[in-house]
């Protein structure tokens, strides 16, 4: 895992934009694990998460902060792994086919929240502790672009 951090990292070192960084990040990650079949943000605008740049299914639009698992992992500002979505409260069901779930939130300069990274998966369990690790590490590197 430590040379696709260091792959994420080069890809994303040189670009200033966010939307660019975010675009290459979201398809570095949907292309470097299997499994994964939804990977991208939600940022938060107003008082909404709204979908940024991702591959995948289409997606829903706008989430509020605290309901299905992006807005919790946001309010709670800690990351959540979902091994079974249909046994998390409150999920919202934006692809039928959808079993496994992780979100870890941005966080600025500040401290504060500026919004999501999601990765979804159809397999049950697919997000296990080192993928966890991983994908925490490259949120952290994501972040630090995004806030330069």
């Amino acid at each position: 895992m430590r040379i696709l951090l260091e792959q994420l990292n080069g890809l994303l070192s040189e670009e200033p934009d966010p939307i660019a960084t975010m675009a290459n990040a979201a398809a570095f990650l949907f292309n470097a694990l299997p499994g994964v079949s939804w990977a991208g943000f939600y940022l938060l605008r107003g008082e909404d998460l709204v979908v940024g740049p991702f591959c995948g299914k289409p997606a829903c639009t706008r989430i509020k902060p605290g309901r299905g698992v992006c807005g919790t992992a946001f309010s709670e500002r800690k990351t959540i792994v979902v091994p079974d979505v249909h046994e998390f409260p409150g999920h919202i069901a934006c692809d039928p086919d959808s079993r496994s779930e992780i979100v870890i939130p941005l966080f600025g300069k500040d401290s504060v929240p500026f919004g999501v990274l999601d990765l979804d998966s159809t397999e049950y369990s697919r997000f296990d502790e080192m993928t966890a690790d991983f994908l925490i590490k490259a949120s952290e590197i994501i972040s630090l672009r995004l806030n330069d």
